[in-house]
């Protein structure tokens, strides 16, 4: 059986955040509603000493490629849709 991981990496900018405490508030609410309703694992990986700049990255595993796919883009399109952040940039490593 074949295992398939995508490791979506999301540079986001947080335009509201006056403090590392509002950027934590926004990010942590983001992160646990991915994480109950894709069933992903989320990190902040970098920017965590910046009040307006993060990147998350977010890990899926799966046995079927065009399902992950699938999943890794409603992420995208979910952090596009935010009103509390933009994304600025994003990528997907397979491995």
């Amino acid at each position: 059986m074949a295992t398939t991981l995508g490791l979506l990496h999301l540079e986001l900018y947080l335009d509201q955040a006056n403090s590392l405490k509002d950027k934590r508030r926004v990010l942590k609410s983001f992160k646990d509603r991915l994480a109950n309703g894709y069933n992903v694992s989320v990190s902040e990986v970098d920017g965590t000493d910046s009040r307006r700049r993060a990147v998350l990255a977010i890990a899926m595993v799966g046995s079927n490629k065009r399902y992950v796919e699938g999943a890794l883009q409603k992420i995208i399109n979910a952090a596009v849709a935010h009103r509390n952040m933009r994304l600025i940039e994003h990528y997907v490593d397979w491995l």
